[in-house]
């Protein structure tokens, strides 16, 4: 092609605009003024009407306006020099023809202003030190109508022409591509591959430019490779066309091939990678549904082309690391027009082929490298997701998501995992995770897939807050099942370690907003930015405390396993005592942790294990601490005991006092809860034998840290103190009247976490059966039903407990009591109470087992009033009741088995609220799991109107999580039936023994 801008030569460029030449393209792009927006509703005649009236406007202005005289003249120069067709029976390339032509103009028009272009040197000591901006730079809005621009070149220049299984059809990208593919005349002149050759040229040549080939290539890349491939790839005609039948000569098609080679050198090499696996396509898909099937298999000999190329990437310099980033980067982009709730994004065999592929690759194919070990980084917040969602349910891909996650974790340095796991437990909010708007949901065949969320409403968001709730804690409980895997390399160690320096600092933290400045000196957007940083902090130290308590349930006793691990335990504790100090909150389990950290010391020095010099090095850590711990802290005998281990420390273990001995040998016998040195040095770093866990908390919770201290050092006690105490405490434990009266008390305190700490001792108490407790039975329940009204979570659930042991103890007296409150109506409870009310009965119901059949008429009688209620909530809590009464009754079912199924089949078909609804279909499926073999025995008489029920819940009802009941109850119906018809084939033989 000649170049345009020697035939301008007669001065044109001069005086040519910049905006005049937008102005056309804009005006090619009317009506409506937004680019391509208002043609992309147009259907087919309406479309070419349309495009026939663009040209004719700016033909109308090329030969009116006077302004656009020397506009007209650099175009008609251009357009002589062009070496295509520019006119055409087919609308459609005679568009694309003017619009080609403009941009050239537009291309040469830019290299021209640049390059007359001279800026003057500017002062550096003045305002206008900055350099002077390039004429040719396009603004925001200049950027948008190109983009325009050519959008429309690929829609009607370049995809129309593209063979089935290059690309990705242009019918399947958009309704107005859909339009495009019906309007597009092949069979006018010039031919389509003419016309792939000419739009491919013309938009390289406008690319040489460097602002426009960015704009180019940045979101049209794909499509321009796929018309190189296909003009300077693909196979010809076996017969010898004559020269004049070729549409393209061997030269044109050997262009075509070094201009693909040259842009792929020249981009981003991990889009190259990116958009060459997209031509090279996937196995073919079995799927016949339009909407799925996104695009036909590419052809052998594209397939065995971008192979080719993919292999050429990834023999450049740093090759593996741009296919790696190639994947990677684009797993997590999502096209608007997918943006639909319910879309499936990533189908469960997409899902498992890349679990797999990744699990071979990393695990089982290669050896660490640091390039290997550090392209997984991006993506291991979605693959730890992905671990957690598989933990919920049955799946294939857990055990490889859990191999690959221990592989990466053993492999990656310390700090890294460290970080790592800080990402996974929602510590660090900078590590990628999946779109805000997907989410995992379980695949049919025992996969997952990826799937647009459905839109949360404003009367949702309690639930939505629920859910991010839970969904936060089931992730740090599998975070502390996969930590309980890498114990013996350390890692769990470390990161336990890392949580209690956490802790650590958020006593620290409490200490400065106790200092923190008057609110009159802040302004209303300080005031509220404080606040949002407030909120921030409290979220994040109540996950530290979750996740502390997480680690000392789930880890065991050889967590540490080096000398530098338990001395780094040590000294956080240490350092968490110091900062206690520092705000007065020293409190009695304070002690006890400090006390058992420092025997730990005693014993590594007492001979427990062989101490080497390099262990007096770490050891000597503790020395600043042990000082402190020394001059500070209130107990003479912790302060005695620092005095010894610093000087036993410094000797190397030369000096020893008697203390340390003591302590050692103390620590050593909290094993044998028959220890003598227990009872006969009742210190106060000992009176864990004294006093239970929970009061201890209660204790605690008087000081002015009660947040910090009320779960964070609780569960530093190690397995081996706690838990013989807990089995003293059952055998010989006897409370006094006075420590009862103490905790009754405070069951009526103002502070929460105190009067939660209470009712749990009490509800602790009762399930140990004290007798003093006991004796106090009546009260205990007037003090836990006055704390079911409370609105805090954590004390009217401490009081569900409470309520619940001391039903299991006496339930003839209490159960009756709690039916007739559950059964009473609004004036007399409010609905939440009887809310609380039912969920004890219902933990009360799984208590006793077989023993509810005693209790079976006022129980069923009660439930079945409560589904008549008004209050749709308490409809379903008596749903949720009588099931689990009823899959415990068995046989004893039958008297009311028909009062029963008439009132799940009423609630479930007219019921108007759809959680009603759920919780009767829910019965059903409780009712039949519960009974399994025996349901054709027990519901022989209703098993059929049961059935009916669920064929017809499937069919008729609009709610989909009733729906999925409905259909989790008919396969165990279907299972029932199955084993009932054809039972399982059992060899064995039957000997009698005669007398």
């Amino acid at each position: 092609m000649a170049d345009p801008r020697q035939a301008s030569g007669s001065g044109a460029l001069e005086t040519c605009c910049l905006e005049r030449i937008l102005e056309a393209l804009k005006l090619l792009l009317s009506p409506g003024g937004s680019g391509s927006s208002s043609l992309q509703i147009t259907k087919h005649d309406v479309l070419l009407a349309t495009l026939k009236s663009n040209l004719s406007a700016v033909e109308d202005k090329l030969l009116k306006d006077p302004h656009w005289k020397t506009l007209k003249l650099l175009r008609d120069e251009i357009a002589n020099k062009a070496e295509w067709p520019q006119n055409s029976v087919d609308v459609t390339w005679s568009f694309t023809s003017q619009i080609l032509l403009w941009l050239l103009c537009l291309k040469e028009t830019m290299i021209h202003l640049a390059a007359d272009f001279n800026p003057g040197k500017s002062n550096p000591r003045t305002p206008e030190a900055a350099p002077a901006l390039s004429p040719d730079t396009l603004s925001i809005s200049q950027q948008k109508t190109v983009q325009s621009v050519l959008q429309f070149v690929v829609t009607l220049g370049v995809c129309p022409y593209l063979m089935p299984g290059v690309g990705v059809p242009l019918r399947y990208r958009t309704e107005f591509g859909a339009v495009v593919q019906d309007v597009v005349c092949l069979d006018a002149a010039p031919d389509a591959t003419r016309r792939l050759y000419t739009s491919c040229r013309v938009l390289l040549n406008v690319a040489q430019h460097a602002s426009l080939g960015s704009l180019i290539f940045c979101r049209h890349f794909g499509d321009i490779a796929a018309g190189l491939c296909q003009l300077g790839f693909c196979p010809t005609k076996r017969k010898p066309l004559k020269p004049e039948e070729e549409v393209l000569t061997e030269e044109e098609r050997a262009l075509s091939r070094e201009a693909l080679r040259d842009i792929l050198n020249q981009i981003y090499q991990p889009l190259a990678v990116r958009e060459l696996l997209t031509l090279q396509g996937g196995p073919p898909q079995a799927c016949t549904d339009v909407k799925t099937q996104v695009r036909s298999q590419a052809p052998a000999w594209l397939r065995r082309l971008c192979g080719q190329l993919l292999s050429e990437r990834l023999m450049r310099p740093s090759g593996v690391q741009a296919v790696v980033r190639g994947i990677l980067e684009g797993a997590g982009e999502i096209p608007e027009s997918d943006m639909v709730p319910g879309t499936i994004l990533v189908t469960e065999e997409e899902l498992s082929r890349c679990i797999e592929d990744v699990f071979k690759v990393y695990v089982v194919g290669n050896e660490p490298s640091a390039v290997l070990v550090d392209s997984l980084l991006p993506v291991l917040g979605v693959l730890f997701s992905l671990y957690c969602f598989t933990r919920q349910s049955v799946s294939h891909i857990r055990s490889l998501c859990e191999e690959i996650l221990l592989w990466i974790l053993g492999k990656l340095e310390r700090k890294k995992a460290i970080a790592s796991l800080k990402g996974f437990a929602g510590l660090d909010k900078s590590m990628p995770s999946l779109h805000s708007l997907c989410h995992f949901r379980a695949a049919t065949q025992g996969g997952v897939m990826v799937t647009i969320k459905e839109p949360i409403c404003d009367e949702d968001e309690d639930e939505a807050l629920y859910q991010k709730v839970s969904s936060e804690q089931w992730q740090v409980e599998h975070l502390g099942d996969l930590l309980s895997l890498c114990q013996e390399c350390g890692l769990a160690g470390d990161f336990f370690i890392f949580c209690l320096k956490e802790l650590t600092h958020v006593a620290e933290e409490n200490e400065a907003e106790f200092k923190m400045e008057p609110f009159s000196s802040k302004s209303l957007l300080e005031l509220a930015q404080h606040h949002t940083l407030l909120v921030e902090g409290q979220e994040q130290k109540l996950l530290v405390l979750q996740l502390v308590a997480v680690l000392c349930e789930r880890m065991s006793e050889q967590i540490f396993t080096n000398i530098a691990q338990v001395v780094d335990f040590v000294a956080a504790t240490l350092q968490r005592a110091c900062a206690s100090l520092a705000h007065q909150a020293e409190s009695t389990v304070e002690s006890q942790t400090l006390s058992m950290s420092m025997g730990l010391v005693a014993v590594m020095l007492g001979g427990a294990v062989q101490l080497k010099s390099t262990d007096f090095a770490v050891l000597k850590q503790l020395l600043p601490l042990l000082e402190k711990v020394s001059n500070t802290y209130p107990d003479p005998v912790i302060q005695e005991l620092a005095v010894d281990l610093r000087i036993t420390i410094s000797t190397h273990g030369a000096f020893s006092t008697e203390a340390v001995s003591v302590a050692a040998q103390s620590t050593l016998n909290k094993n044998d809860p028959e220890g003598k040195t227990e009872g006969q040095r009742q210190t106060s770093h000992e009176r864990s034998t004294g006093v239970s866990r929970s009061h201890l908390e209660q204790q605690q919770s008087h000081e002015k840290s009660n947040q910090t201290g009320l779960k964070s050092n609780t569960p530093l006690i190690p397995q081996e103190v706690s838990e013989p105490n807990a089995t003293t405490n059952q055998k010989s434990r006897n409370i006094t009247t006075e420590q009862l009266q103490e905790v009754l008390l405070s069951a009526y305190d103002p502070q929460i976490p105190t009067r939660a700490a209470a009712l749990r001792t009490l509800s602790r108490w009762i399930e140990q059966r004290e007798a003093e407790a006991l004796e106090m039975q009546e009260k205990l329940l007037k003090i836990f039903l006055e704390n079911l009204e409370h609105e805090d979570t954590f004390v009217y659930l401490s009081a569900i407990q409470g309520v619940a042991l001391l039903s299991d103890a006496y339930p003839e007296k209490i159960l009756l009591g709690l039916l007739t409150q559950y059964d009473s109506g609004k004036d007399k409870h409010t609905p939440e109470t009887r809310m609380k009310v039912g969920e004890v009965l219902m933990r009360i119901v799984r208590a006793l087992g077989d023993m509810v059949s005693k209790y079976r008429e006022p129980l069923i009688h009660t439930f079945l009033r409560g589904v008549r209620d008004p209050d749709s909530a308490h409809r379903a809590s008596s749903l949720s009741n009588l099931g689990e009464l009823c899959q415990r009754l068995d046989f004893l079912l039958g008297s009311v088995v028909h009062e029963v199924t008439a009132c799940l089949i009423a609630l479930a078909k007219t019921d108007p609220e759809v959680q009603v609804r759920r919780a009767a279909v829910h019965v059903i499926v409780l009712l039949l799991r519960g009974l399994s073999q025996k349901a054709t025995e027990v519901l022989r008489d209703v098993l059929k109107d049961l059935y009916h029920l669920l064929k017809h819940v499937v069919h008729l009802e609009p709610d989909d999580v009733a729906k999925l009941h409905a259909q989790l109850a008919l396969e165990e119906l279907d299972e029932i039936m199955r084993n009932f018809l054809f039972p399982p084939q059992k060899l064995e033989k039957k000997i009698v023994v005669l007398p």
